[in-house]
This record gives structure tokens, C-alpha cells and sequence, in this order.
């Protein structure tokens, strides 16, 4: 597969590696409702995105990140002019990260234009793998050409669409438009409801299928009808008398059609909806104006300079997820994604650095949690509900010289060593030094006066004691469990004959535990 060359490349591909694990400070103050549907997270989504895989990593159905586009012109919340290498080391990373949080079916959407749209491809072949690449979304963002233009009109932005596994992810489909569901009629008063004629002929010469060339009698008229050779009938004598029992020929309003036509009822329709094309309109979509009339309905202040319209996102959104899964947005904007989401009735998180985390998405939020009528709301039925946690960047676990700070809770090393041993989040943090057993692995941690003991290295020191109560509690957990079992802590008492015999990895602490610093 061709790869993707720039200066910094190795560098930026590790690049997330070298990302502090920082703790989350929840934010009182700017949380609000009284659900917990969302997480807002103001700070470097690259920070924030470490920080958060302990708890989301494989959990999230749909992420949507809308990038800087790398246009070379100034905006007023971002810097959108990086050279073209420092736009990769920007974007490189995040998407390692992000590939982290997606579930076995989720998806992955990026807004990109032009500028950077195909380069952008080719590294999302490398890190999502091309076997996977869904589709290139082309959609139209303006509806009128740009006059004061040089060159052409851009009228488009691109959205590459990844799934963890292609082989299993599947699109939902959208909601048929009422334009297709008007062809649906019932001038005959049939019991069965409204249907549409459709034809009865195939694209087939006779000489192909001459099965399908035969006469057919309009009990109207008496009439004899042919197909023409070059287009013979659709169906065979068989199903054309199944047709004719069941009532489903129609020979037009007078009943001298010259050929028949086959009814087609909206109630038989398998599929209640249609697939979505890789072509989206602005009447399908909405536009760029859509999304900054709505902010000024919202906000009373000039919008971002391009945010997406609440309708770009509900397309997406209805494509790839169910009421109650979990969306994320590491480049929240203004807020979009979160808004749309809440309205729709899935989970979501949100991650925003600048302080507009604060004065757009925050009070965004407070508004559609209040009912607020813009965007979307009518077309869902939004009435309000629900809330959502602010939280901020925290501390570091490890400082500059790879120590664990000494106001580091048992509960947040717990769950960065988790993720670190299983690549699986912690669904509940125990009460004891067992972590839990992944396949033929269990985990144990001894830190912080987890076994009561707040001496300076009480409890923090692998002894045969301590052994014996880990055992216990793996006893309980996993009954007849035979794998091996890694403990760490910041000292073993254990001789290396005794580890091996029993099968314990022991890892020191902090110096073992991976990505610490």
C-alpha cells in the first residue's frame, strides 16, 4: 500500500505515545441539567483524548471530527494556516488516538476540503486500513457561486467515512424523502392502500430469454399484447397468472394501456427507508448559511466562520448510530455534533480548547437542555432534557521524572493500568488491589494504602501476604483460574523463583507502567 512521506513522519507516528496521561477535573459550576447524556472537555483534544481512553477506548459508535482544513487563511477561534507538514503532525496522532476509541461496529467521519482532503486519505488508509474505507462524501456546502472567486467556485467539502471492520459495519438507513412517497397513490380505491405502477417489461431481447416473450390478453379490451423483442417481459407466464390472481395488473385510468403495469404497494415495502449516496445536497444537508444563522439565533454574536449546519450531523448521525450510542467530537467547534446528538438521544463527548468551550459550547448546551427550537428541533420533536458534565484538563499522573504525584487516587492509576495491560476500559474500579482477569490475564495494583496499610511503602510491596489476599480475591472473581497473574507495586519481596513458579509478572512501579510519561 503507498504510504504517506513528510519530514516529521516517524516522529508524529509516535506522537501519541508521548502524550501525558492526565486526570479530569469535573467543572461544577458549567455542568448542567440533570441527566448525564454528555461529557464537555475544554483542553487539547490530544490530552484530552489520552485521558479519556481509560473510560471510553472501544465504547464509541460514531466519531465526527471537523479539523482545521489547512486553507492558509486566519480564523478568529483557530489557527487554520499550518504548513502542510505541521498540519500531519497535528492530525497523525489524533486519529491514532481516536482509532483507539472506536467499537468493533463504529465509524469514523472527517471533514476536509480540498486543500488537504487527498493527503488526509492516504494517511487514514494507513492508520484506519484501506480495507476499511467506506466512502468519500462529497458534500455541498454552498448553494450559489462565489463571484468575487479567481479561480473556481469552491462549492464542496469532502467527508472520508472509515468503519472499524467494513466486513461488519453496516449503515442505517435514512427515512424515505416525501418526494418518493407522493408517487404513491390509489386511483382504483384498492382495499390495500396507496401503491405505484411499475414496469412490466426487462432490459432482455427475445432471443436472450425467450421465456419472457410471450402474449399477454388485456381482459378490458380482449386485446392481445406483445412485448417488443428488444424489451420482453419481466416476469414469466407463471408469476404473470400469480399477478393477474392476486390483482396487481393495472391496465392505466381507462384500462387500454397498451402494455400492463405492475402495482407496487407502499405497505409491501421491505425496506422502509433507502440507502444514502456518497452525493449530498444542500437541500438534503443544509448549508454553510444554515449553520451560521443558527448561531446567531443561538449566540446574538458573529458565528464561527464556517460552522457545520445541524442537518449535516443529523444525516451522519442517522447513517451511523442508534438512540443511546455514543458519539464523540475531539474538534467540537461550536458545538454541533454535541447539540445534535443530545436532540437525537444518543451519548456524547465533546472536546474543545479554546475558551469558547466555555462562552459557545457550554451555553449551547444550557440551551438545548432548555428546549431551544433552532436547528433541528422541530424535525425530531425536541422538547428539552437531559445534561451534561464540564470537566478540565487535571494534573498529570507522572511528573517530568516519570513519578507517580502523590495525590494520585488508587482509582486513577487503577484505570490507566488497566488500559494499559488490556487496551479495555474499567468498567468499575474495585475496592481491592485485583483489577479483574482479562482472558488469561488478571491484573492487580498495589498503591496508595489499597490494603489500609498508609505507612510510606505499606501496601505498595509484593509479600507472600499480600500474595495470599490477591489470591483470594482471584479465587472469588475467577474461579479455577490458571493464567498469569501481573501485580504492580512499587516493590516485590518475592524471589524470581517464586514468581516464575507461580506465574506472577511482577512490574515496578512507576517505572513499568507503560506510557507514564
Amino acid at each position: 500500500m503507498p504510504l504517506l512521506h513528510w519530514l516529521t513522519r516517524d516522529e508524529d507516528l509516535r506522537a501519541a505515545d508521548r502524550v501525558p496521561y492526565r486526570l479530569l477535573d469535573a467543572v461544577p459550576d458549567l455542568s448542567h441539567g440533570h441527566g448525564d447524556e454528555g461529557l464537555l472537555v475544554q483542553g487539547d483534544n490530544l490530552e484530552a483524548l489520552k485521558a479519556l481512553l481509560p473510560f471510553y477506548a472501544g465504547r464509541v459508535k460514531c466519531i465526527y471530527i471537523d479539523p482545521p482544513y489547512n486553507t492558509r487563511s486566519a480564523f478568529e477561534h483557530y489557527d487554520d494556516s499550518l504548513e502542510h507538514a505541521k498540519w500531519l503532525a497535528m492530525v497523525v496522532p489524533r486519529l491514532m488516538l481516536l482509532r483507539e476509541f472506536l467499537s468493533e461496529d463504529g465509524s469514523i467521519w472527517v471533514s476536509i476540503d480540498d486543500n488537504e482532503g487527498h493527503y488526509l486519505k492516504v494517511v487514514m488508509d494507513e492508520i484506519f486500513g484501506r480495507r476499511n474505507f467506506i466512502g468519500n462524501v462529497v458534500w455541498q456546502k454552498k448553494y450559489a457561486p462565489a463571484n468575487d472567486t479567481l479561480w473556481l467556485s469552491e462549492s464542496h467539502d469532502h467527508i472520508h467515512v472509515y468503519a472499524k471492520s467494513k466486513a461488519t459495519w453496516r449503515p442505517e438507513q435514512l427515512p424515505r424523502p416525501e418526494k418518493s412517497l407522493s408517487v404513491y397513490k390509489n386511483p382504483d380505491s384498492d382495499p390495500r392502500g396507496d401503491w405505484r405502477a411499475d414496469n412490466y417489461t426487462c432490459a432482455k431481447n427475445a432471443d436472450e430469454r425467450p421465456n419472457l416473450y410471450y402474449p399477454i390478453t388485456n381482459p378490458n379490451t380482449g386485446e392481445v399484447v406483445w412485448p417488443k423483442r428488444t424489451r420482453v417481459w419481466g416476469y414469466g407466464p407463471e408469476a404473470h397468472a400469480e399477478h393477474v390472481a392476486q390483482d396487481l395488473i393495472y391496465w392505466g385510468k381507462d384500462g387500454k394501456a397498451k402494455v400492463p403495469s405492475l402495482k407496487r404497494f407502499l405497505s409491501s415495502l421491505k425496506n422502509k427507508g433507502i440507502k444514502a449516496q456518497t452525493l449530498w445536497t444542500w437541500e438534503e444537508a443544509g448549508h454553510n448559511q444554515d449553520g451560521r444563522k443558527h448561531q446567531l439565533e443561538l449566540l446574538k454574536e458573529e458565528p464561527f466562520a464556517a460552522p457545520k449546519p445541524e442537518r449535516l450531523l443529523q444525516r451522519i448521525l442517522h447513517i451511523a448510530t442508534n438512540p443511546g450510542d455514543l458519539v464523540l467530537d475531539s474538534f467540537l467547534g461550536s458545538g454541533t455534533t454535541a447539540a445534535v446528538a443530545h436532540k437525537m438521544g444518543r451519548r456524547w463527548i465533546g472536546v474543545e480548547m479554546g475558551a469558547h468551550a466555555r462562552s459557545h459550547c457550554a451555553l449551547r448546551l444550557q440551551k438545548v437542555i432548555a428546549g431551544e427550537q433552532g436547528g433541528i428541533s422541530q424535525d425530531v420533536g425536541w422538547e428539552g432534557g437531559g445534561g451534561f458534565r464540564f470537566c478540565t484538563l487535571g494534573q498529570a499522573v507522572f511528573d517530568a521524572e516519570g513519578r507517580i504525584d502523590p495525590a494520585i487516587r488508587f482509582a486513577d492509576l487503577a484505570r490507566h493500568i488497566w488500559f494499559s495491560e488490556t487496551r479495555q476500559p474499567m468498567t468499575e474500579v474495585p475496592t481491592g488491589p485485583l483489577l479483574g482477569v482479562q482472558d488469561a490475564r488478571a491484573v492487580a495494583l498495589l498503591y496508595n494504602g489499597i490494603l489500609r496499610d498508609r505507612s510510606a511503602q505499606g501496601g505498595n510491596v509484593l509479600t507472600r501476604a499480600v500474595l495470599r489476599l490477591i489470591r483470594d480475591d482471584l479465587a472469588a472473581a475467577a474461579p479455577g483460574f490458571a493464567g498469569d497473574l501481573v501485580v504492580y507495586g512499587a516493590a516485590c519481596r518475592l524471589s524470581e523463583a517464586t514468581l516464575k513458579e507461580q506465574g506472577i509478572l511482577f512490574r515496578q512501579t512507576p517505572y513499568d507502567i507503560s506510557a507514564r510519561v
